[in-house]
Protein backbone atom coordinates (compact mmCIF):
# COMPACT_ATOMS: atom_id res chain seq x y z
CA UNK A 1 0.00 0.00 0.00
CA UNK A 2 1.26 3.61 -0.91
CA UNK A 3 -0.13 6.93 0.66
CA UNK A 4 -3.44 8.06 -0.24
CA UNK A 5 -2.77 11.70 -0.91
CA UNK A 6 -5.05 13.41 -2.88
CA UNK A 7 -2.62 15.77 -4.64
CA UNK A 8 -0.95 15.33 -7.91
CA UNK A 9 1.44 12.51 -8.06
CA UNK A 10 5.27 13.80 -8.46
CA UNK A 11 3.91 17.48 -6.69
CA UNK A 12 7.53 18.02 -4.71
CA UNK A 13 9.66 15.95 -6.64
CA UNK A 14 13.02 17.00 -6.76
CA UNK A 15 11.95 19.39 -3.53
CA UNK A 16 13.83 18.68 0.19
CA UNK A 17 11.53 19.26 3.24
CA UNK A 18 12.61 19.34 6.61
CA UNK A 19 9.73 18.43 9.15
CA UNK A 20 10.45 18.50 12.97
CA UNK A 21 9.07 15.99 15.46
CA UNK A 22 8.94 13.85 12.13
CA UNK A 23 10.08 10.78 14.24
CA UNK A 24 6.10 10.32 15.63
CA UNK A 25 2.24 11.59 15.39
CA UNK A 26 1.52 14.47 12.66
CA UNK A 27 5.00 14.77 11.60
CA UNK A 28 5.32 11.47 10.74
CA UNK A 29 2.28 11.45 8.56
CA UNK A 30 3.51 15.07 6.73
CA UNK A 31 6.72 13.09 6.31
CA UNK A 32 5.20 9.97 4.38
CA UNK A 33 2.76 12.40 2.15
CA UNK A 34 5.50 14.62 1.32
CA UNK A 35 8.35 11.45 0.61
CA UNK A 36 4.99 9.77 -1.56
CA UNK A 37 4.86 13.01 -3.73
CA UNK A 38 8.66 13.25 -4.82
CA UNK A 39 10.37 15.07 -1.69
CA UNK A 40 13.19 14.09 -0.08
CA UNK A 41 12.22 14.61 3.33
CA UNK A 42 14.31 14.92 6.41
CA UNK A 43 13.67 13.84 9.85
CA UNK A 44 14.82 15.87 12.61
CA UNK A 45 13.89 14.80 16.35
CA UNK A 46 15.68 14.23 19.74
CA UNK A 47 15.38 10.08 19.17
CA UNK A 48 17.34 8.93 16.47
CA UNK A 49 15.68 5.69 16.83
CA UNK A 50 12.14 6.76 16.23
CA UNK A 51 13.44 9.12 13.31
CA UNK A 52 15.67 5.76 11.89
CA UNK A 53 12.30 3.88 11.63
CA UNK A 54 10.25 6.39 10.46
CA UNK A 55 12.74 7.11 7.70
CA UNK A 56 13.36 2.96 7.23
CA UNK A 57 9.14 3.32 6.50
CA UNK A 58 9.24 5.88 3.93
CA UNK A 59 12.05 3.96 1.79
CA UNK A 60 10.53 0.65 1.98
CA UNK A 61 7.36 2.45 0.91
CA UNK A 62 9.73 3.55 -2.53
CA UNK A 63 10.38 7.51 -0.96
CA UNK A 64 13.18 8.97 0.04
CA UNK A 65 14.48 10.11 3.54
CA UNK A 66 17.27 10.96 5.75
CA UNK A 67 17.34 11.76 9.51
CA UNK A 68 19.15 13.77 11.79
CA UNK A 69 18.75 13.44 15.79
CA UNK A 70 18.66 17.61 17.31
CA UNK A 71 17.64 19.17 19.90
CA UNK A 72 15.75 22.27 18.16
CA UNK A 73 16.31 24.16 21.40
CA UNK A 74 19.68 23.92 21.35
CA UNK A 75 21.05 27.34 18.62
CA UNK A 76 24.78 25.64 17.60
CA UNK A 77 22.84 22.29 17.30
CA UNK A 78 20.43 23.98 15.09
CA UNK A 79 22.68 25.41 12.75
CA UNK A 80 24.90 22.59 12.39
CA UNK A 81 22.07 20.48 11.17
CA UNK A 82 20.70 22.95 8.80
CA UNK A 83 24.33 23.50 7.50
CA UNK A 84 24.35 19.46 7.49
CA UNK A 85 21.56 19.32 5.29
CA UNK A 86 22.27 22.48 3.34
CA UNK A 87 25.79 20.72 2.38
CA UNK A 88 23.97 17.22 1.41
CA UNK A 89 21.15 18.64 -0.87
CA UNK A 90 22.20 21.95 -2.01
CA UNK A 91 18.83 23.77 -0.49
CA UNK A 92 16.22 23.68 1.82
CA UNK A 93 12.48 24.14 -0.05
CA UNK A 94 10.33 23.77 2.94
CA UNK A 95 10.73 23.88 6.65
CA UNK A 96 7.53 21.94 8.43
CA UNK A 97 7.91 23.39 12.19
CA UNK A 98 6.20 20.59 13.88
CA UNK A 99 8.34 19.49 17.08
CA UNK A 100 6.24 20.50 20.27
CA UNK A 101 5.51 19.47 23.74
CA UNK A 102 3.29 20.36 26.67
CA UNK A 103 2.01 18.92 29.77
CA UNK A 104 -1.43 19.65 31.68
CA UNK A 105 -1.55 21.56 34.74
CA UNK A 106 -2.52 24.90 35.99
CA UNK A 107 -1.16 28.22 35.75
CA UNK A 108 -0.68 28.61 39.23
CA UNK A 109 1.24 25.47 39.29
CA UNK A 110 3.72 25.97 36.93
CA UNK A 111 7.07 26.69 37.40
CA UNK A 112 9.86 28.87 35.92
CA UNK A 113 11.63 25.45 34.50
CA UNK A 114 8.74 24.35 33.37
CA UNK A 115 7.58 27.59 31.48
CA UNK A 116 11.02 27.96 29.70
CA UNK A 117 10.74 24.39 28.57
CA UNK A 118 7.18 24.49 26.76
CA UNK A 119 8.39 28.15 25.48
CA UNK A 120 11.53 26.37 24.25
CA UNK A 121 10.42 23.68 22.73
CA UNK A 122 7.16 25.40 21.33
CA UNK A 123 8.23 28.56 20.22
CA UNK A 124 12.24 29.51 20.23
CA UNK A 125 12.79 26.01 18.97
CA UNK A 126 10.58 26.63 15.71
CA UNK A 127 12.05 30.42 15.57
CA UNK A 128 15.78 28.81 15.34
CA UNK A 129 14.78 26.21 12.74
CA UNK A 130 13.21 28.97 10.49
CA UNK A 131 15.62 31.35 10.92
CA UNK A 132 18.41 29.10 10.27
CA UNK A 133 17.01 28.03 6.77
CA UNK A 134 16.19 31.60 5.86
CA UNK A 135 20.06 32.51 6.46
CA UNK A 136 21.26 28.99 4.74
CA UNK A 137 19.25 28.42 1.99
CA UNK A 138 15.69 29.88 1.53
CA UNK A 139 16.97 33.51 1.00
CA UNK A 140 18.85 32.71 -1.74
CA UNK A 141 16.17 30.25 -3.35
CA UNK A 142 12.55 30.89 -1.64
CA UNK A 143 10.92 28.45 0.03
CA UNK A 144 8.32 27.73 2.51
CA UNK A 145 7.70 27.58 5.94
CA UNK A 146 4.18 26.16 7.91
CA UNK A 147 4.24 26.34 11.89
CA UNK A 148 2.55 24.32 13.70
CA UNK A 149 0.73 25.87 16.52
CA UNK A 150 -2.75 24.76 18.38
CA UNK A 151 -6.08 25.96 18.74
CA UNK A 152 -5.48 28.64 21.03
CA UNK A 153 -8.60 30.70 19.93
CA UNK A 154 -10.56 31.27 22.96
CA UNK A 155 -7.98 29.98 25.77
CA UNK A 156 -6.02 27.01 26.69
CA UNK A 157 -6.49 25.80 30.38
CA UNK A 158 -4.43 23.63 31.99
CA UNK A 159 -2.05 24.22 29.25
CA UNK A 160 -1.31 27.98 29.98
CA UNK A 161 2.30 27.67 28.93
CA UNK A 162 1.40 26.26 25.50
CA UNK A 163 -1.25 28.38 24.42
CA UNK A 164 1.31 31.51 25.29
CA UNK A 165 4.20 29.53 23.27
CA UNK A 166 1.36 28.83 19.87
CA UNK A 167 0.06 32.64 20.27
CA UNK A 168 3.53 33.34 20.00
CA UNK A 169 4.08 31.09 17.22
CA UNK A 170 1.68 32.97 15.41
CA UNK A 171 2.65 36.14 15.53
CA UNK A 172 6.08 35.38 14.50
CA UNK A 173 4.69 33.44 11.49
CA UNK A 174 2.83 36.74 10.81
CA UNK A 175 5.86 38.83 10.93
CA UNK A 176 8.40 36.52 9.11
CA UNK A 177 5.95 36.28 6.05
CA UNK A 178 6.82 40.35 5.56
CA UNK A 179 10.14 40.30 6.51
CA UNK A 180 10.48 37.60 4.00
CA UNK A 181 8.70 37.86 1.00
CA UNK A 182 10.57 40.11 -0.64
CA UNK A 183 13.73 37.17 -0.56
CA UNK A 184 10.54 34.83 -1.56
CA UNK A 185 10.00 32.87 1.17
CA UNK A 186 6.12 32.19 2.26
CA UNK A 187 5.32 31.77 6.24
CA UNK A 188 2.01 30.23 7.07
CA UNK A 189 0.74 27.95 10.08
CA UNK A 190 -1.53 25.01 10.56
CA UNK A 191 -3.75 25.20 13.74
CA UNK A 192 -4.81 21.27 14.56
CA UNK A 193 -8.10 21.28 16.68
CA UNK A 194 -8.23 17.53 18.38
CA UNK A 195 -6.23 14.97 16.12
CA UNK A 196 -6.56 11.02 17.00
CA UNK A 197 -2.74 11.33 17.28
CA UNK A 198 -0.24 9.29 18.42
CA UNK A 199 1.01 11.86 20.23
CA UNK A 200 -1.93 11.04 22.44
CA UNK A 201 -0.51 8.46 24.21
CA UNK A 202 1.88 10.45 25.97
CA UNK A 203 -0.54 11.73 28.15
CA UNK A 204 -1.63 9.80 31.35
CA UNK A 205 -4.10 7.07 31.84
CA UNK A 206 -6.40 9.17 33.73
CA UNK A 207 -6.79 11.50 30.94
CA UNK A 208 -8.55 8.58 28.85
CA UNK A 209 -12.01 9.43 29.95
CA UNK A 210 -11.57 12.76 29.04
CA UNK A 211 -10.02 12.69 26.02
CA UNK A 212 -12.66 10.21 24.86
CA UNK A 213 -15.57 12.98 25.37
CA UNK A 214 -13.77 15.83 23.59
CA UNK A 215 -15.43 14.58 20.31
CA UNK A 216 -18.74 15.49 21.17
CA UNK A 217 -17.51 19.12 21.84
CA UNK A 218 -16.55 19.22 17.69
CA UNK A 219 -19.69 20.45 15.99
CA UNK A 220 -18.57 17.46 13.55
CA UNK A 221 -18.89 15.00 16.14
CA UNK A 222 -15.34 13.10 15.97
CA UNK A 223 -11.87 13.73 16.03
CA UNK A 224 -9.73 14.88 12.95
CA UNK A 225 -7.50 12.51 11.66
CA UNK A 226 -3.33 13.02 10.87
CA UNK A 227 -3.87 12.39 7.07
CA UNK A 228 -6.75 15.52 7.52
CA UNK A 229 -3.96 17.85 9.13
CA UNK A 230 -1.19 16.64 6.99
CA UNK A 231 -3.62 17.45 3.62
CA UNK A 232 -3.58 21.35 5.18
CA UNK A 233 0.22 21.51 5.48
CA UNK A 234 0.96 19.79 1.99
CA UNK A 235 -1.31 22.43 0.78
CA UNK A 236 0.53 25.23 2.21
CA UNK A 237 4.03 24.19 0.93
CA UNK A 238 2.67 23.46 -2.51
CA UNK A 239 2.61 25.92 -5.44
CA UNK A 240 -1.19 25.96 -5.50
CA UNK A 241 -0.50 28.35 -2.32
CA UNK A 242 1.90 30.72 -3.58
CA UNK A 243 -0.26 33.83 -3.03
CA UNK A 244 -0.80 32.63 0.69
CA UNK A 245 1.70 34.06 3.51
CA UNK A 246 0.70 35.03 7.38
CA UNK A 247 -1.84 32.84 7.37
CA UNK A 248 -3.20 30.53 9.97
CA UNK A 249 -5.56 27.86 8.96
CA UNK A 250 -7.26 26.13 11.23
CA UNK A 251 -7.84 22.01 10.93
CA UNK A 252 -10.35 21.91 14.22
CA UNK A 253 -14.46 20.69 13.18
CA UNK A 254 -15.25 24.32 14.20
CA UNK A 255 -14.75 23.17 17.62
CA UNK A 256 -13.70 26.68 18.45
CA UNK A 257 -16.97 28.45 17.47
CA UNK A 258 -18.79 26.27 20.07
CA UNK A 259 -20.78 29.09 22.20
CA UNK A 260 -22.53 29.11 25.51
CA UNK A 261 -26.69 29.18 24.70
CA UNK A 262 -26.31 27.45 21.94
CA UNK A 263 -27.50 24.04 21.62
CA UNK A 264 -24.47 21.84 20.78
CA UNK A 265 -25.64 18.97 18.16
CA UNK A 266 -22.62 17.01 17.09
CA UNK A 267 -22.99 15.23 14.12
CA UNK A 268 -23.71 11.60 14.54
CA UNK A 269 -22.39 9.05 13.13
CA UNK A 270 -24.89 8.52 11.06
CA UNK A 271 -25.47 12.11 9.63
CA UNK A 272 -21.48 12.09 8.82
CA UNK A 273 -21.80 8.82 6.80
CA UNK A 274 -24.87 10.55 5.12
CA UNK A 275 -23.21 13.89 4.27
CA UNK A 276 -19.87 12.18 3.18
CA UNK A 277 -17.39 13.82 6.16
CA UNK A 278 -16.20 10.59 7.25
CA UNK A 279 -12.52 11.33 8.61
CA UNK A 280 -10.10 11.14 5.37
CA UNK A 281 -7.59 7.79 6.19
CA UNK A 282 -5.24 9.07 3.74
CA UNK A 283 -2.16 7.53 5.56
CA UNK A 284 -1.87 3.80 4.91
CA UNK A 285 0.47 3.45 8.09
CA UNK A 286 -1.82 5.17 10.26
CA UNK A 287 -2.44 3.58 13.99
CA UNK A 288 -5.46 4.58 16.41
CA UNK A 289 -4.19 5.91 19.70
CA UNK A 290 -4.26 3.38 22.48
CA UNK A 291 -6.91 5.90 24.44
CA UNK A 292 -9.37 5.09 21.13
CA UNK A 293 -8.91 1.59 19.97
CA UNK A 294 -11.80 0.19 21.92
CA UNK A 295 -13.68 3.23 21.39
CA UNK A 296 -13.25 4.90 17.75
CA UNK A 297 -14.22 1.63 15.67
CA UNK A 298 -14.35 3.25 12.51
CA UNK A 299 -11.13 4.68 12.56
CA UNK A 300 -8.10 2.77 10.65
CA UNK A 301 -5.96 0.58 13.18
Amino acid sequence: MRYGSVFAPGLFAGKVVLITGGGSGIGRCVAHELAALGAHTVLLGRKADSLQAVAAEIREDGGSASFHACDIRDEDAVKQVVAAVVAAHARIDGLVNNAGGQYLTPLEAISAKGWEAVLNTNLTGGFLMARECFLQSMNKNGGAIVNIVADIWGSMPGMGHSGAARAGMVSFTETAAVEWAGRGVRVNAVAPGYIASSGMDKYPPEMGPMLREMAQTVPLGRFGTEAETAAGIVFLLSPAASFISGSTLRIDGARPQVRMGWPMRAASKEVRERAAIRPFDGFHRAKTPKVFQAAVPESKE
